[in-house]
């Protein structure tokens, strides 16, 4: 799989000549931080742009809708280590705005390519189609959910504002947005220019201070765990925090958010943390920590167990790409991979320390009974035996994610969930996406009925690139995660026969799951069709959840 750090940019020699257009421009600078796919949909404000796209070596994904395609290319992101999304003014752009918001709250660099009017069009203020109030409602919509926002009208500054953004969705793994004109795409700037890469580094100083005070917290910790996050993923430093735990022999756990950071089947592995939702001995032992090691870590609710962690801030050191905290004490201007790549080089603790780590707990196997109904025990029970090396578990929101948190995951970076943004309808399309970045991944997609019907469309560009993820749809019959905050009707939906779903599209293979034994056969069956999806209607009894849901509808219920 890529690592993230392939989204440094390399300097090609056509960066450096004049004889670009702004739209050629942007095209090479994608390719220069390792581009090699785009998704979105045409629109008459962004169709000369798409006609360069199609004489580069940029693949366009037509997706069936815009936030569909959002999703696909915050997908491939965390795959391959930078996405984009290409669509026409307002009603494409707009259409992106709930997947874009989520990369950004999970920290998934998506650039964002919109069309919009010529510069010479807006002269005396026309109502043109797609317009919304002003011709820069858009662009204004997009700063409040991205990091960097480049408007390309004027020639003179079009080329720097491709460098800025770009490198701003690298360095802070965050979408930008970048609107083109369409009098704009073959503009030629009259000076020329040379592609620009800023170094960032560390105040040695504080980056020094900081090292010191972590390094003696750990040497004299009596019971040191790493809680480490989604910024690990992001940042590519999973090697760094291996190195770090390894060498000092200091026991890991993941949050949600950041699962299959590492291999789950390695030895100092512990399980995934989330206050009260999570198991009680990895709550326990990282609770009772005198040193945790917070690296890359998001302190949000989810992650925290709707915020029924019980940690002591005075124990914690706290890393983030944005901030810096050991105890109470605040650092400045320390970048995270220089803080943890300094922190893995040092001995801090004998190698033959022995922790008392409590015992990984296994999912447990329900008797296998052939005619007995699929139980949420008995299902993902079965998935947990079935992953391999080459599979990607992609979990939307709900009981999809939280009965998948005990999954036990073999390879780093091979689970992917919207865990803290936990917009429903994700799964389908950042699925295409993982396979559009990297097809030797076979997805695992869990989805319940009411996700599916969000965005299950998108299984329309699945077959026509010929993927074939295997889709699980947790047929509860509405939305379960929600009957148990407060029930109603408003909480169920139309039951489809979801495994006829490949009448539809003329392609793949559907099952229809009501036993254990169906499923048994239906997922064998499954693994073995290798060339196109195949989705399994697996139903289930609406009040049959998992323990960690079940643990976090009680403390939410608390709060509605």
């Amino acid at each position: 799989m890529p690592s993230q750090a392939s989204t440094k940019p390399k300097h090609s020699q056509s960066t450096t000549e004049s004889q670009h257009s702004i739209g050629s421009y942007l095209i090479q600078r994608l390719q220069d931080y390792g581009l090699r796919d785009i998704f979105g949909i045409p629109g008459d404000f962004v169709l000369q742009f798409y006609g360069l796209l199609e004489e580069s070596p940029i693949n366009v994904v037509g997706c069936t809708r815009e936030d569909s395609a959002g999703y696909a290319a915050d997908g491939y992101a965390r795959v391959n280590g930078l996405g984009a999304v290409c669509v026409t003014y307002c009603v494409g752009g707009l259409s992106t705005c709930n997947s874009i918001a989520g990369a950004f709250a999970e920290k998934s660099p998506v650039v964002v390519i919109s069309g919009a009017p010529g510069v010479e069009e807006r002269l005396n203020d026309p109502l043109l189609h797609h317009k919304v109030r002003e011709f820069s409602t858009q662009r204004e919509v997009f700063e409040k959910i991205t990091i960097a926002v480049g408007d390309l009208h004027d020639p003179l500054t079009a080329f720097r504002e491709i460098d800025r953004c770009l490198e701003a969705a690298v360095r802070y793994k965050r979408p930008v947005y970048l609107e083109l004109p369409r009098d704009r795409v073959h503009t030629v700037p009259d000076a020329p220019h040379t592609a620009l890469c800023s170094v960032h580094q560390s105040h040695s100083g504080a980056l020094q201070a900081a090292l010191d005070e972590a390094a003696d917290r750990i040497q004299h910790a009596k019971s040191p765990v790493i809680v480490a996050g989604v910024e690990i993923h992001r940042f590519g430093l999973r090697e760094e925090v291996l190195e770090l735990a390894e060498k000092n022999q200091i026991p890991m756990c993941a949050t949600l958010l950041g699962k299959s950071v590492i291999s789950e089947k390695h030895p100092l592995y512990l399980g995934v943390y989330e206050g009260a939702m999570g198991r009680k001995e990895v709550t326990e032992f990282v609770e009772q920590s005198d040193c945790v090691l917070l690296l890359g870590t998001f302190m949000s609710d989810i992650n925290l167990g709707i915020y029924t962690a019980q940690l002591d801030p005075r124990n914690c050191v706290y890393v983030t790409s944005e901030q810096l905290r050991i105890g109470h004490h605040h650092f400045h201007d320390v970048l995270l991979h220089d803080f943890i790549g300094e922190l893995q080089k040092k001995q801090l603790r004998s190698s033959k320390t022995q922790l008392k780590l409590p015992q990984r707990e296994e999912l447990k196997t329900p008797e296998f009974n052939p005619s007995a109904p699929v139980t949420n025990a008995s299902l993902f029970s079965h998935i947990d035996d079935i992953l391999d090396d080459n599979m990607v578990v992609v979990a939307d929101v709900g009981d999809s994610l939280f009965a998948a948190s005990d999954l036990t995951i073999h390879k780093h970076t091979e689970f992917i969930s919207p865990a803290y943004y936990t917009s429903m309808g994700f799964a389908i399309p950042a699925a295409l996406g993982v396979q559009v970045a990297n097809r030797e991944l076979r997805p695992l997609v869990l989805v319940g009925d009411g996700a599916f019907q969000m965005t299950c469309m998108e299984l329309s560009t699945i077959v026509r690139n010929s993927f074939n993820p295997i889709i699980v749809v947790l047929n509860n019959k509405g939305y379960t995660t929600e009957r148990f905050l407060q029930d109603g009707p408003f909480n169920d939906i139309l039951n489809w026969n979801y495994h006829r779903m490949p009448d539809i599209f003329g392609d793949g293979w559907g099952f229809e799951v009501h036993t254990v034994g169906e499923l048994h056969q239906s997922m064998k069956a499954a693994l073995a069709h290798q060339d196109a999806f195949s989705i399994l209607n697996v139903h289930l009894k609406p009040d049959d959840i998992s323990p960690a849901l079940a643990r976090l509808a009680e403390k939410m219920s608390q709060t509605i």
